[in-house]
């Protein structure tokens, strides 16, 4: 299905809808099917898919999905579609955030780097969540850094925007701290289990939740990147790989992982992984309400 990507910087459609700027994105039998309804007058206004629903339909992201009609319909200026490439850098320890991100298929690593360049993983951000929380809570900077870990698209949106709308939407404060709450909690059951978990085990839960990051089978990520995030040899990440593919868990090429067999490394993995998925779904339930 193709995707059809709009800037609008006046009043759009018999002045129905104004964006300013918004960069949206729609597939393009939502976007016929919008164009008709308007068009045409076969639907009342209140019927009318709108920009929002078109984005949940195709790219959703779920903190952007459990906002209230109101505030996405005001978010909707404030938002940027931005490709993020693998390897780039969304910021660095110390630096102060001008832009927040809310990823939609890309999948986005926090990690903390010593002065040596030592790494250590702190968590992943995928569609579930957002990059930025120093925007809101009050610090200005981070103590870790953002490194987009698999290519795809994602909604942006600068900082002190999203510090208005946390101090002036109370549904927005509770929703972002819900979500700062579940990723204080992967963090720690992150640092738990690279502590005291085998690589095999710690291995299987950064795949299951990178998947989870993408929902897909598949992603891209070669066993160096893997070894970094892990703080281990990549010798070891290598000898786990070549153990899985020879069990037909996984197929592995040229950085390419695709996971035939997900069951087998939900087996293997330890508590950490279901921990993890288990806060977030208590924290930001799909009925979630403020």
């Amino acid at each position: 299905m193709a995707v059809i990507v709009l800037r609008c910087t006046a009043r759009c459609v018999l002045g129905v809808l104004q964006f300013q700027s918004a960069c949206v994105c729609w597939r393009t039998d939502c976007l016929s099917r919008w164009f008709q309804n308007v068009s045409g007058g076969t639907a009342p206004l209140s019927k009318l898919c709108s920009p929002f629903a078109c984005i949940e339909e195709h790219l959703e992201n779920q903190l952007l999905a459990l906002l209230p009609e109101s505030d996405k319909s005001r978010w909707l200026s404030l938002l940027k579609y931005v490709d993020l490439q693998q390897g780039q850098s969304l910021y660095a320890s110390g630096q102060s955030l001008n832009h927040v991100y809310f990823p939609m298929g890309s999948i986005v690593a926090l990690h903390g780097v010593s002065q040596s360049g030592l790494m250590s993983e702190l968590a992943l951000v995928g569609r579930e969540g957002m990059v930025g929380i120093v925007s809101f809570l009050g610090g200005g900077s981070s103590t870790s850094d953002a490194v987009v870990l698999s290519s795809g698209p994602a909604f942006r949106m600068g900082a002190q925007a999203l510090r208005h709308e946390f101090e002036n939407s109370t549904a927005v404060m509770s929703l972002m701290l819900r979500y700062t709450q579940a990723l204080i909690s992967q963090m720690a059951q992150t640092s738990l289990c690279n502590q005291y978990h085998s690589v095999e085990q710690a291995m299987s839960r950064l795949l299951l939740l990178s998947l989870d990051c993408v929902q897909s089978t598949e992603l891209n990520m070669t066993q160096e990147v893997m070894a970094q995030i892990l703080g281990v040899r990549r010798e070891r990440v290598s000898q786990v790989a070549v153990r899985w593919q020879r069990s037909k868990w996984i197929q592995y090429a040229r950085g390419h992982i695709a996971v035939p067999d997900r069951s087998a490394l939900e087996r293997v993995s330890c508590e950490c992984y279901k921990a993890i998925k288990k806060e977030y779904e208590r924290l930001l339930p799909s009925d979630w309400v403020p």
